[in-house]
């Protein structure tokens, strides 16, 4: 028995773009249904930072860079989300912190003091002045630097998942593309995605297709029949600490290239500890390292930049980590999310977590250009009988199974 299923767009990746989109689409009145073959968030999107990027980090060349003009009313549109302000409400989503922060171990920073007080970043950078107005884990007799505050939110990510598909759970399909799922193609163009149930076959047909699968756009794009456009992966060995210290951090290490020394955020594990997450350019140039060298690193200089912190007995892991983006000259990092139509499909990058609501937008336009008007979406939703993705555990939980202590 074969069922038809008539939607407006299907968003096909489950990460936090589509579901950004997902739930967009469904708050305008639009047939919308995203299928994920995994985990809603569990790619890119948890093992992400959480940190709704203002481009600050793209200013440390002294220069205001394109990148971080695209990204720059992001942290407002997130907040006014989080508000519940927006037309997708994250107001049930938990803040880790309201800032993230940038330091600068001895004079490091000095240089961009001036920068920092321009016009041009007025609003986005405050320097701290007084150390009373630190974050606790800087107020100690031996830090020696200097702490701007940053207008980059930082989010618990899970929270952030749960907040957009609230509601909408009807409307998301577990599918497996290599068991019970497939793209049927009319050359380039999407004809209906068929997918096996309890001996049924649902039939899905479109109006436009999406996809915002991350790294797995690659296989969907071979499925789907197409070439273009290519993606590119830039890896990172991010470094796990999970620790009783009682003071988070979340905040940019200053060094002396274009990228942080060091980027940590800090994540609760329900046990009472922290488990701080390492990222920058320790995890760029960690590629190379063992996952033991790269935990010897990250030793060393939290124990350089942070040696009143005691981590003796902390607990180590690392993850690595895939970021794909739409392929640039010398993979160079793309400065805004990415959309290329193709025949009634619309393949997509957001390229950060910060610029999910870009991406949106830009998808959004799409439809309005076409004249791709909602057709109402009440009491509308899939079979009972189908299977829906269960939301991803922490990019930590399986982490520490094995750890170097």
């Amino acid at each position: 028995m074969t069922q038809t299923i008539e939607t407006d767009v299907v968003v096909i990746g489950g990460g936090i773009a589509g579901l950004w989109l997902f739930n967009t689409l469904n708050q305008q009145g639009y047939k919308a249904l995203l299928l994920e073959n995994a985990t809603l968030g569990g790619g890119q999107t948890i093992k992400s930072q959480g940190i709704v990027h203002g481009g600050t980090k793209y200013t440390l060349t002294g220069t205001l860079t394109k990148a971080a003009e695209c990204i720059a009313g992001m942290p407002d549109r997130w907040r006014k989300a989080l508000k519940g302000e927006d037309e997708v409400d994250l107001s049930d989503a938990d803040i880790l912190s309201q800032s993230q922060y940038l330091w600068s171990p001895g004079d490091v920073g000095s240089r961009l003091t001036t920068f920092f007080a321009s016009k041009a970043l007025r609003g986005r950078v405050e320097q701290l002045k007084k150390a009373d107005d630190f974050p606790g884990i800087f107020r100690h007799e031996g830090f020696r630097g200097k702490v701007y505050q940053l207008n980059e939110v930082v989010l618990d990510i899970r929270t952030v998942i749960k907040a957009l598909v609230k509601g909408l759970e009807s409307r998301i399909l577990k599918v497996d593309w290599a068991e019970n799922t497939r793209i049927v193609t009319d050359g380039k163009k999407i004809d209906y995605i068929e997918h096996q149930v309890g001996g049924e076959t649902l039939q899905i047909r479109a109006k436009k297709f999406v996809t915002t699968a991350g790294e797995g756009t690659e296989d969907l794009m071979k499925l789907w029949g197409i070439s273009e456009p290519a993606m590119q992966r830039r890896p990172l060995h991010m470094i796990m600490v999970r620790h009783r210290h009682s003071e988070p951090l979340f905040a940019h290490c200053l060094g002396t290239k274009p990228v942080p020394r060091m980027t940590v955020t800090s994540h609760p594990d329900g046990e009472g500890n922290w488990v701080w997450y390492l990222g920058g350019e320790i995890a760029e140039d960690g590629m190379e390292r063992t996952p033991e060298e790269q935990i010897r690193v990250a030793r060393r200089e939290l124990v350089a930049l942070l040696p009143w912190v005691n981590l003796d007995d902390a607990q180590w892991a690392t993850l690595f980590v895939n970021r794909a983006e739409p392929k640039q000259t010398k993979l160079l990092r793309p400065d805004a999310a990415f959309i290329h139509e193709t025949e009634n499909g619309i393949v997509s990058w957001p390229t950060k977590l910060a610029l999910a609501p870009n991406l949106s937008d830009e998808v959004m336009k799409v439809l309005d250009k076409e004249q791709l008007s909602p057709s109402g979406n009440k009491g509308f939703g899939l079979p009972e009988n189908v299977q829906h993705p269960e939301i991803c555990q922490p990019f930590w939980s399986e982490a520490f199974t094995d750890c170097h202590d």
